[in-house]
Order: C-alpha cells, then sequence, then structure tokens
C-alpha cells in the first residue's frame, strides 16, 4: 500500500511508545489520525502535537470495552471518514510468577494483550471488508513481541498473549488476502518505552509487583532499545511493503532458531517409500 496519504488510521495504545511513534510516522505519510488510550492526560499531549500536521480525534478509551470501541469507531468515521488503517497496539506487560499467578492477572494480561487486539478487529474488520473495493484496500498491524516468537525466559502471561496475537495475524493475513486488506504482526525486541510503568497503574491491585531492582534492570534493558519513532517508521515500510512480520532487532534470533530446530527435531521419522 504506497497511498497512505488522506486514509484514516485508528492507532490504540496511541499517547505514549510505539503508538505515538506509530501515529508520529503516519501524520508525516499524510494520514488523519484517530487516537485511542486510556492515559487522558497523555492523550491529550498528542493530540495537540499531531494535531498542528494533521486531522487528528482523540478518544479515552479501555480496548477491552467492546461498546467504548464501537462507539469510538462511529465518531471516528462520521468525523475523519472510513476507517482503512488499523493499529491494534495498546499493551501492557505484567508478568507474576507461576504460584502466584490468579484469575485476575490472567483476565488483565489476555484482556488488554489478546481482547484488545480481538476488539480492535471485530470492531474495523467488517467495516474495512465491507468498503475494502471503495477505499483501495486496507491493512492491519497488530502488536505482538519478540516474545510472541519464542519463550527463553520468564513471563508466561505475557508470552500467552503475545504468541497468539502472532498466531491470529498469521491466520487473519490469508483470510483477507481476497478483500485486499494486509495484515502485519509487530514484533518489537527493546523498545525505549515506560511500559513497565503504565502497567503498574492500570494493573489489578493483587497483581504483585518486581522487586525494585528488577524494575530498574527492565527500565535500562528498554531503555536501551530502539526509539519509539524509529518503530514508526519500520512500521510505516512495512504497510507500504506489505510486510506479514516487522522485527526492531535482531535479539530473538538465537531463541527463534533454537524453538524451530525443537520443533523439527520432534516431528517424527519420514514414512519409507
Amino acid at each position: 500500500m504506497q497511498d497512505i496519504a488522506g486514509r484514516t488510521a485508528f492507532i490504540t495504545g496511541a499517547a505514549n511508545g510505539i503508538g505515538l511513534g506509530i501515529a508520529r510516522a503516519f501524520a508525516r505519510a499524510g494520514a488523519k489520525l484517530a487516537l485511542a488510550d486510556v492515559d487522558a492526560a497523555a492523550l491529550g499531549e498528542a493530540r495537540t502535537e499531531l494535531a498542528k500536521h494533521t486531522q487528528v480525534e482523540s478518544f479515552v478509551l479501555d480496548v477491552r470495552d467492546r461498546d467504548g470501541f464501537a462507539r469510538a469507531a462511529d465518531e471516528t468515521e462520521s468525523r475523519l471518514g472510513p476507517v482503512s488503517l488499523l493499529f491494534n497496539n495498546a499493551g501492557v506487560a505484567l508478568t507474576v510468577p507461576a504460584d502466584q499467578m490468579s484469575y485476575e492477572t490472567w483476565d488483565f494480561a489476555l484482556g488488554v494483550n489478546l481482547d484488545g487486539v480481538v476488539n480492535g478487529l471485530q470492531t474495523f474488520v467488517p467495516r474495512m471488508c465491507a468498503r475494502s473495493a471503495e477505499l483501495g484496500g486496507g491493512h492491519v498491524v497488530n502488536t505482538a513481541s519478540g516474545a510472541g516468537l519464542a519463550a527463553p525466559g520468564a513471563g508466561f502471561l505475557y508470552h500467552t498473549a503475545k504468541f497468539a496475537v502472532v498466531g491470529l495475524s498469521e491466520a487473519l493475513r490469508f483470510e483477507l488476502q481476497g478483500a485486499r486488506i494486509g495484515v502485519s504482526v509487530l514484533c518489537p525486541g527493546p523498545v525505549a518505552t515506560k511500559i513497565l510503568h503504565h502497567t503498574f497503574r492500570t494493573q489489578p491491585e493483587s497483581a504483585p509487583r518486581p522487586p525494585a531492582q528488577v524494575v530498574e534492570a527492565v527500565d535500562a534493558f528498554l531503555g536501551s532499545g530502539v526509539a519509539p519513532d524509529a518503530v514508526g517508521e519500520m512500521v510505516l515500510r512495512a504497510v507500504r511493503e506489505d510486510a506479514l512480520y516487522i522485527h526492531t532487532d535482531r535479539i530473538m534470533e538465537a531463541p527463534i532458531a533454537a524453538r524451530t530446530k525443537a520443533l523439527l527435531d520432534a516431528l517424527p521419522p519420514a514414512p519409507r517409500s
């Protein structure tokens, strides 16, 4: 998809981090923007910044809220026109030890990281399919993680949701080929965001927090990563090239290779002819 200018993009998790980086990249490319986020203050700042460059609407939205999604979609399309670019980007980085998991932590982690993607797809994809010929196709980008491609360490709640988003995206890409709607899955490594602290503000009160030294180590790891604006440009390029996978670095190369080898090694021997 080369014709970005004039299209309407709906972006969740748009007030900070990767979502804001995506918004900036697509604003520069001439897209109209609908920004959604739970952080009202940061959302207002993002809207003020981006409105200097393009038409912008913003919505305080919890991606688990299906009715809220529908209202935001209707208002977006009445003000900016039909959405043909969808970015299901909102996410949280909740992880707990296995002996401290609860239904509440499962519901939160999967509710945002997986159900939020499903809700975005259910809200917009039928509309996009119905108008694909009129709009010249469309594109969906779902934010997963390198943690959706291999699970070399802790964080089973996070891995569970992100693996699901990768599989969903692969299958949906095949499903939507005939509708001229591309699908990409963003699988970033470390990105310089404050996702851990955003998670702390929204996670259930019962969810344990990691020790301070762990938080400091994660902050340092993420801080050494790719800038969100650079990720936004990677996403823009992937949409233009209709790429399925979007990697931000090669940090997961060895874990992906090890997982692939383990899967292939576990296959039964080929039958003798």
